[in-house]
C-alpha cells in the first residue's frame, strides 16, 4: 500500500479536493449529547489556539481518492466539526464567497447529504445574541422536519450550538481559519486500496462501529448504484425514503428506549428478504434461511436481487403509507401467534425478554398479510379477514405426538420454504380466497398442508351452497381444541360431501366444543370419568389404549402403562386416530346432557373391570392423589394409579381392584 502525505488546513484540503464522507462511514457522533464533553474539549482547544495564534496539529487524516473525491477512512469526525466551524465563521463574519463549502459532501444518508447542501446555500439572519443556532436553522423554511430524525443532522445541530457558544465573540474568525494555517493536520492519501467494510471498522476504532443496518444499507446502496437498479425509477429513491418518510414511520412506531430504529429496520428487511429467497429456492437457500432466521443481522447485500429489492421497496412503501394500520383487529384469534399489537410489530420487536427473531410461522403470517396488501389497492377488511383465516388454518395445523405435545407444522427451513411458496400461489386469489379455492386447482407445494387445503376447498363449497352457514363453520374452527379444522366435527355428524348438511346437529356440536373443549388450561376429572364410560360400538370401554408403555414397578412383573388424558392436547391426538370413536360418542352424548348426567346414566357392560367401574363411580379416587397414568396387568384384574409418569416401585401408588 502506497501513501502520500502533507500538512494542510481544512481550507487548503477543500481547495485541493472535494471531500466526500462515504456511504459506509458511520453517523457524525462528535455532536451527540452523550459526547458533549468530548466536543466541548475539542472546540475549546481550537478556540485557545485561534485566540493565542498558537499552531495546533490534529494528527492524521487518512483516505484515498475515489472518482475524483477524497474519501476519509479516519478523520470523519474532525473533518465534519471543522466543516461546521468554517460554515459558522462564514455566517458570523458575513462572508459572501462561501461556495467552496459545497465541495464537502455527506453520503452516509440522503438526508445528511441534502442537509449539508442546504446548509451551505441557506441565508440566515445571524447575530451574536441569538441563543441557539439550531433553533434558527430548524425554524427556517428550507429545513425539513423529518431531518430531525437523522442522527447525523441532530449531532450537527448540537455541534453548531456549542460552536456558537464558544466562538460567537471571536473576532475575524473566518480570516484566521482561511489564511493563518493555525489548525492543520497531516493529510495522508492512501493509494491502491479498496474501501472495504472491515477496513473502515479497523480504521474507525475511535468511534462507535456501524450498526448492522448501517452497514447493510450502505453496501446495498453501493450495489444498487453499480447495477443501476434505480436508473429508470419513476418514484423517489429507496435510499432517500428510508432516510426520510420511512424513518418517520419507524420512529413513530418502533423506536427503542435508546432512540434507535436500526434493529427494527434490519429485522423487517431480513424477514422480507427471507420470503424472496424462499420463492427462488436453490441449493444454498435452506441453510441461508436458517441462518438469517436465527440472527437477522446475518442478512447481507449479496442475498438481495433486483427483484427482491423492488419487492422490499413496495413493502416499505405499503406499510409506511399508513393506509393499513393494525392487523390485530381481526375478529378471530391466531392462537399462540396472535400479535400483541400487529404482525409487523412482532417482526421488528426489539426486546431482550423475547426470542432473538420471530418464528417461521409469524413470518409466514406476515408474508400472507403483505401479499394481500400488495395485491389490493383498496383494503376490503372482510376479504382480508377471509384470507388471513385460511392462511391461519393452514399454518396452525400442528403435529400432535402421543405425549400430547403440539409442534408447529412450520418449524424448519424446508417447511418454511414450502409454506411460503404455497402462500405465494394462494395469493393469486387473495382478493376472494374462497372463490379461488372453490374454482382453482392448487398445486401440491406443501404436502403437510394438503389435507387442510382440501378442507378449505370443502368449506368454500359449503359457503357457496349455503352462505348463512359461514359463521357457524368459523365458530367451530375457532375452537381452541380444533384450531382451524372442522374435520372431526363433521365426522361426529357422519357428514358426506354432496349430501345435505345437518345444520341443527352441527350447531349442537359447536356448542359442546365451546362449552367443554375451549380451554387448554384444564381437563376436569369428570371428563376422564365420562371418557371411561365411552365405548367404540362393541362395548369396549378402553379409550385409554391410545397411549401405552411398560412399567416394571412390581418385582418380576411387567404391567402395561396407560394414560387418562394428562394434557389437553391428548384429546387432539385421540380425535385424529383410531380411538376417535370414543370421543365422538362423548361429543354426541354431550349434545343431549352434561358430563355428570352421562356418568350417572352409564350402565357398565359385564366385561368391564371392577377398577374401571370404581374410577367412574368414585370421583374422589382421581382427585389430587396421583398422576393421570395407570398401570394394568394383562388380565385387567386391577390397576395402579401411578404417583408419577415413571415411578420406580409401588410406593405412593394406589392399587384399585
Amino acid at each position: 500500500m502506497e501513501q502520500n502525505n502533507e500538512q494542510l488546513s481544512f481550507y487548503e484540503l477543500l481547495k485541493k479536493h472535494t471531500i466526500e464522507i462515504p456511504i459506509i462511514q458511520r453517523d457524525y457522533a462528535q455532536g451527540r449529547k452523550e459526547h458533549s464533553e468530548v466536543l466541548e474539549t475539542f472546540l475549546s482547544v481550537l478556540k485557545e489556539s485561534i485566540e493565542s495564534k498558537k499552531e495546533i496539529q490534529l494528527d492524521f487524516i487518512y483516505g484515498n481518492i475515489i472518482d475524483g473525491s477524497f474519501q476519509p477512512l479516519d478523520g470523519q469526525q474532525r473533518l465534519t466539526t471543522l466543516f461546521l466551524l468554517h460554515w459558522y465563521a462564514i455566517k458570523k463574519d458575513n462572508i459572501d464567497d462561501d461556495n467552496f463549502l459545497e465541495k464537502f459532501s455527506y453520503e452516509t444518508r440522503y438526508s445528511s447529504r441534502d442537509f449539508c447542501k442546504a446548509l451551505v446555500k441557506c441565508t440566515i439572519e445571524y447575530n451574536a445574541d441569538i441563543e441557539s443556532i439550531s433553533k434558527l436553522i430548524i425554524d427556517s423554511n428550507w429545513f425539513y422536519l423529518s431531518w430531525k430524525k437523522d442522527p447525523t443532522i441532530q449531532s450537527m445541530l448540537n455541534a453548531l450550538d456549542e460552536i456558537h457558544k464558544q466562538f460567537h465573540a471571536v473576532e475575524n474568525l473566518w480570516n484566521i481559519l482561511k489564511d493563518e494555517n493555525i489548525i492543520t493536520f497531516y493529510y495522508v492519501e492512501l493509494e491502491n486500496i479498496g474501501l472495504t467494510d472491515d477496513l473502515y471498522i479497523r480504521m474507525n476504532a475511535r468511534g462507535k462501529l456501524l450498526t448492522p443496518f448501517e452497514n447493510f444499507k450502505a453496501t446495498l446502496q453501493q450495489k444498487s448504484m453499480e447495477e443501476k437498479w434505480e436508473e429508470h425509477l419513476s418514484q423517489e429513491s429507496f435510499f432517500l425514503l428510508i432516510d426520510t418518510e420511512w424513518t418517520d414511520y419507524f420512529w413513530k412506531h418502533f423506536r427503542t428506549e435508546e432512540n434507535s430504529i436500526d434493529d427494527a429496520h434490519i429485522r423487517l428487511i431480513s424477514a422480507i428478504v427471507m420470503t424472496q429467497l424462499a420463492v427462488v429456492e436453490n441449493d444454498s437457500t435452506w441453510s441461508l434461511i436458517q441462518k438469517i432466521n436465527e440472527n437477522p443481522n446475518e442478512i447481507r447485500t449479496l442475498h438481495v436481487t433486483q427483484e427482491s429489492f423492488q419487492y422490499l421497496y413496495r413493502c416499505y412503501e405499503k406499510y409506511s403509507s399508513g393506509r393499513f394500520t393494525d392487523s390485530s383487529n381481526l375478529d378471530f384469534t391466531l392462537w399462540r401467534h396472535t400479535p400483541e399489537k400487529s404482525l409487523i410489530c412482532d417482526i421488528v420487536y426489539n426486546n431482550t425478554s423475547k426470542q432473538t427473531s420471530s418464528s417461521y410461522t409469524t413470518k409466514i403470517l406476515f408474508y400472507a398479510q403483505t401479499q394481500f396488501l400488495l395485491n389490493n389497492e383498496e383494503i376490503n377488511m372482510e376479504k382480508y379477514s377471509d384470507w388471513m383465516r385460511v392462511i391461519r388454518n393452514i399454518v396452525s395445523r400442528g403435529d400432535i405426538n402421543r405425549d400430547g405435545e403440539r409442534t408447529d407444522i412450520v418449524r424448519s427451513p424446508d417447511s418454511y420454504i414450502k409454506a411460503i411458496m404455497l402462500v405465494k400461489e394462494l395469493s393469486n386469489g387473495c382478493r376472494d380466497i374462497y372463490e379461488y379455492l372453490r374454482t382453482s386447482d392448487i398445486p401440491l407445494l406443501f404436502s403437510q398442508a394438503q389435507s387442510q387445503i382440501t378442507e378449505e376447498k370443502l368449506k368454500s363449497k359449503l359457503f357457496k351452497d349455503k352462505p348463512e352457514i359461514k359463521q357457524l363453520i368459523w365458530d367451530i374452527e375457532d375452537n381452541e381444541l380444533l384450531r382451524g379444522r372442522i374435520e372431526f366435527a363433521l365426522y361426529c355428524m357422519d357428514f358426506e360431501e354432496g349430501k345435505p348438511l345437518n345444520e341443527e346437529l352441527l350447531k349442537k356440536v359447536k356448542d359442546v366444543f365451546h362449552k367443554y373443549f375451549n380451554d387448554e388450561k384444564n381437563i376436569l376429572n369428570e371428563l376422564r370419568r365420562a371418557m371411561l364410560c365411552m365405548h367404540n360400538g362393541d362395548n369396549n370401554c378402553s379409550f385409554y389404549d391410545y397411549w401405552w408403555s411398560e412399567w416394571n414397578g412390581i418385582p418380576d412383573k411387567t404391567l402395561t402403562k396407560r394414560k387418562l388424558l394428562n394434557k389437553f392436547r391428548d384429546l387432539e391426538y385421540i380425535i385424529y386416530r383410531d380411538k376417535k370413536d370414543y370421543f365422538k360418542n362423548l361429543v354426541l352424548q354431550l349434545t343431549e346432557k352434561p358430563l355428570e348426567q352421562i356418568i350417572q346414566d352409564f350402565i357398565p357392560p359385564e366385561t368391564m373391570p371392577n377398577w374401571q367401574k370404581r374410577l367412574i363411580n368414585e370421583p374422589n379416587l382421581l382427585v389430587g392423589k396421583t398422576s393421570n397414568y395407570i398401570a394394568i396387568p394383562d388380565d385387567k384384574s386391577y390397576c395402579y394409579l401411578l404417583k408419577s409418569i415413571r415411578p420406580r416401585n409401588t410406593d405412593g401408588c394406589i392399587k384399585i381392584e
